[in-house]
């Protein structure tokens, strides 16, 4: 190769990479990166928490550009809820708050979290509202409508001191989230105190939200070149060619969704403490003490993410001790039956919320009564028939036990019982062949009488 041609080759590539690296330059840096799909579905917990702070984590570590957050849930616990909106607020990019499918709402938790948001879409058909606390909404005696005439049912008020703060505090917090995204206070305070829903349509009209979108696609289409305040810097949305990353849920989530379940929760607590007696009063077994001390501490850190009550856990614990003194220390059946209301009662009040999707299940709470009522019946039957039976081991068995004499020798008397020779002592004179019958025990020798020979 000539000098000449060696100079234009090297020139040549020089220039292509000068073209490309310009040509990267003009484009809107936002196309080059991707836009992350998070779902945060059903009930709001630990584990739907976990989810989000984590998938936020893992998008701002691959540097995505936004995060679509499309929510679909009826609300959830309040502690949950508070940690997720202090990841969204802490979050160095645009987070989307997308009620979707068609169908889906963002009610109570879930409309905080859209208030949070940067930017708040909802697909047609979607619904968000009733952030009303749960506290002041307790199952109660059934009252007739504030107003007869129209047949309108006033909205739940708070009826102590405690249920007026933790409403005004609510009120606080959805309107400080208001006034951070520019959005309507005024509606997010009824949404609070009387629990107004809106729909799609009536929430892009209040100025709620920002965007109806269908699709995410869509949503993606009408987001490009809007502005947003991401913290201390302004930004200029470039969605249109964007490419979406779904975060899926993985096993530690899934295992955490698992083990905060109330109904789950509850079952690993009993077989932790039924375990755990099992091994004490039968030690050397080791499976069920394994088994008991591994499901108990499951169930511990579960109940320290969940809202227990622990005069709950306390009446829980106060049963299963109450049934295990009954079936070990018989009291004719009232040990027993208090441990049983107390476990009843106890498994009823263990949650310490209104939530439905966090209360445990009345059928598996009687169930589990009628289960432990069972074996207390089964354990009282089997002490009672070793009460009854018959002395079969020990010396007390061979009082008033009837045996023949076997051999005499040299004045002394002997007899075989449970097959052993026994030396007997009697008033009468005895010989061989003689039915006898044992009436004390003197050391090693048996007294006896000697039985009438007819």
């Amino acid at each position: 190769m000539r000098h000449g041609q060696f100079s234009n080759s090297l020139l040549g590539r020089a220039c292509r990479r000068l073209l490309v690296f310009c040509a990267l330059a003009l484009l809107p840096f936002n196309a080059l990166g991707d836009a992350w799909l998070i779902e945060v579905e059903g009930a709001i917990g630990p584990a739907t928490a976990d989810h989000m702070i984590r998938g936020l984590a893992e998008a701002q570590a691959a540097s995505a550009e936004l995060v679509i957050l499309r929510i679909d849930t009826p609300g959830g616990l309040d502690t949950a809820m508070r940690d997720m909106i202090k990841a969204l607020l802490a979050s160095p990019m645009p987070v989307i708050a997308y009620v979707a499918p068609s169908g889906a709402r963002a009610a109570s938790a879930g409309t905080y979290l859209l208030y949070a948001s940067h930017l708040a879409a909802m697909a047609p058909g979607t619904n968000l509202g009733a952030a009303t606390p749960v506290q002041i909404g307790k199952p109660g005696l059934p009252r007739l409508p504030a107003d007869e005439s129209n047949g309108e049912e006033s909205a739940p008020q708070p009826a102590t001191p405690m249920e007026h703060k933790i409403v005004n505090d609510a009120v606080a917090y959805i309107q400080s989230l208001a006034q951070l995204r520019g959005r309507n206070a005024e509606w997010a305070e009824q949404a609070v105190r009387e629990g107004s829903s809106l729909s799609a349509e009536d929430a892009l009209r209040e100025g709620v939200i920002e965007i109806i979108a269908p699709s995410i696609a869509d949503l993606l289409q009408q987001a490009d070149g809007l502005e947003l305040q991401v913290g201390e810097i302004s930004q200029t949305l470039a969605t249109r060619e964007l490419a979406i990353h779904s975060h899926q849920v993985d096993w530690r989530s899934e295992f955490l969704a698992v083990i905060t379940d109330p109904n789950v929760a509850y079952i690993l607590m009993l077989v932790g403490i039924y375990g755990l007696l099992i091994e004490f009063y039968n030690p050397g077994i080791g499976l069920p003490g394994v088994m008991g001390a591994i499901s108990l501490l499951l169930a511990l850190y579960a109940f320290q993410a969940l809202p227990i009550s622990y005069a709950g856990l306390g009446l829980i614990l106060l049963g299963v001790a109450l049934m295990t003194a009954e079936a070990f220390a018989p009291s004719f059946g009232i040990l027993g039956l208090g441990g049983i209301v107390a476990f009843v009662v106890g498994s009823i009040m263990l949650m310490d919320t209104q939530l439905p999707a966090y209360q445990i299940a009345l059928p598996m709470i009687l169930g589990l009564a009628v289960v432990s009522a069972g074996i207390l019946v089964f354990a009282l039957g089997m002490i009672i028939r070793a009460r009854r039976a018959e002395v079969v081991t020990g010396l007390d068995h061979l009082y008033g036990a009837p045996a023949e004499v076997e051999l005499v020798e040299h004045g002394n008397a002997w007899v075989r019982l449970d097959g052993e020779l026994w030396a007997v002592r009697c008033a009468d004179e005895l010989v061989e062949h003689n039915r006898v019958t044992v009436e004390s025990i003197d050391g090693l020798t048996l007294c006896v009488h000697k039985d009438n020979e007819e």
